[in-house]
């Protein structure tokens, strides 16, 4: 080991400290980079899913079922691919729970998150695949602020390098944690630079989500290939970023663990994307107000009142959503009317629409059905 006044200033610097006291409250400074990748992720997919009809306010109905089972199955993927370390000889089970001393696993992250984003979908009437979609490129953009911090927590870096970007990680205190050791009043560094891998896969990661919505726009990507081709470039990275990390993991046939998962789950996202074809879903919401349709004269456009009907619109929740075309989709934009869902008319057995006041029901029950058909 060797002082911080010994180490070449041509490389990147490390914090000592990731924990700071606000009294008796730790802010931690990895949950406060969840927390900021959390909005980033958020923002990005709001504003997508509106651009797809859906009513504002509803990415944060659906991270209040997201963000906790995202967390758990975060944390149940650490535990089951790490369990010498609660339930292996000298481990503490307890310490499962224990999620603010580190341990989230990004494959349980997704599949948690997912299954939350499922449910809350459901909840809404809006079909999991256009969520999904436009999740996609808001989910890299989160990961790759919540790998700012691993560098606070001087974790997740490769090999010994001389490159100029090498990185100095200092000798955490296990019996203090959050700090660096301390000699003579100096944090301790560990001898040499190493490959600062946790920044080579977040600028991996903002180049996925780059990749995604310059794809999607090009091809408008619909039914969950865009949140696969995510997955495909997220893997890709982790792949070869897993290759040169050398902390602690579990191998299998002399690779990490988490290169086999990445591979298997490359292949599954491949296969999605090249076997699912069709347009991309938009939604028209049932049981709120239209939009107000484009002005069709020269009238003063200043004279419209337009704060209350916002509003109104801002305070009705839509009972469910009708999948449209984009046509369909554009067209309700510009004239407010409601397209045709053929399923609410007459069909070969005999079923037809009811009286007026039946149908409003009948299409805002049809609206949620399509939604759970898709989802």
């Amino acid at each position: 080991m060797t002082l911080v006044s010994t180490i070449p200033q041509a490389a990147l610097p490390s914090p000592s400290t990731a924990v700071w006291q606000l009294g008796p409250l730790p802010l931690r400074a990895y949950a406060l980079c969840i927390i900021a990748g959390i909005a980033v992720a958020c923002v990005v997919t709001e504003r997508r899913l509106r651009q797809r009809g859906v009513a504002p306010g509803a990415v944060l109905d659906i991270a209040v079922w997201a963000v906790p089972t995202g967390i758990i199955g975060a944390r149940i993927y650490h535990v089951i691919t790490s369990p010498e370390k609660y339930f292996g000889a000298g481990g503490e089970p307890l310490k499962a729970f224990a999620i603010w001393e580190g341990g989230l696993g990004i494959w349980g992250a997704v599949a948690g998150g997912a299954l939350g984003a499922w449910l809350a979908a459901r909840q809404l009437g809006i079909p999991f695949a256009v969520v999904a979609d436009a999740l996609a490129p808001g989910l890299p953009l989160a990961q790759a602020v919540g790998r700012v911090g691993n560098w606070f927590n001087n974790e997740l870096y490769g090999g010994l390098t001389t490159l100029p970007w090498g990185l100095q990680v200092h000798d955490m205190d296990p019996r203090n944690p959050g700090h660096a050791k301390v000699v003579d009043g100096e944090p301790v560094l560990l001898p040499g630079l190493y490959h600062p891998a946790f920044l080579y896969e977040a600028l991996w990661n903002v180049g996925v989500a780059a990749l995604v919505l310059v794809l999607d726009r090009r091809l408008r990507l619909g039914r969950g290939r865009a949140f696969a081709l995510y997955v495909m470039g997220y893997t890709a990275g982790r792949f070869w970023i897993e290759l040169m990390r050398t902390d602690e993991a579990n191998h299998i046939l002399g690779l990490r663990l988490n290169v086999w998962t990445a591979a298997l789950v490359f292949v599954g996202a491949l296969v999605y994307f090249l076997r699912v074809r069709g347009p991309r879903e938009y939604l028209v919401p049932l049981g709120a107000p239209a939009p107000a349709p484009a002005p069709t004269t020269g009238g003063d456009v200043s004279q419209l009142d337009l704060s209350e009907r916002e509003a109104g619109a801002r305070a009705a929740a839509p009972t469910g959503y009708r999948v449209v075309s984009e046509e369909q989709f554009r067209a309700y934009e510009e004239t407010g009317a409601v397209p045709d869902d053929p399923t609410a008319t007459g069909d070969a057995d005999g079923g037809a629409a009811g009286s007026d006041g039946a149908g409003d029901e009948a299409a805002g029950a049809t609206g949620s059905r399509a939604a759970d058909r898709e989802s």
